[in-house]
């Protein structure tokens, strides 16, 4: 599937430290090869329609949705921050 980076993500993701971002290029290119991939943990961000998380570390998560055969990516960051604004 066709990953698109938004405007958000892309600025969220400059933020994050140099370690960090090399997490979350892994963990787009897992998307990228499947989005079910096991390793990304992906599920449905509670309390929303359509909008998924996935796992870029322990500390780390990436939200997601999908449209059609693409999927955007909507913002990266420490978990509790992302998922409480996915």
């Amino acid at each position: 599937m066709p990953i698109v980076i938004s405007e958000r993500f892309a600025k969220a993701y400059a933020k994050l430290p140099r370690h960090v971002q090399r997490k979350v290029d892994k963990a787009l290119r897992l998307l990228d090869e499947d989005f079910r991939h096991p390793g990304l943990r992906a599920r449905p961000v509670e309390g929303t329609r359509g909008i998924y998380e996935a796992r870029v570390d322990r500390n780390h998560r990436l939200t997601y949705e999908r449209a059609g055969d693409r999927l955007i990516m909507r913002t990266v960051g420490e978990h509790d921050k992302t998922l409480d604004r996915p």
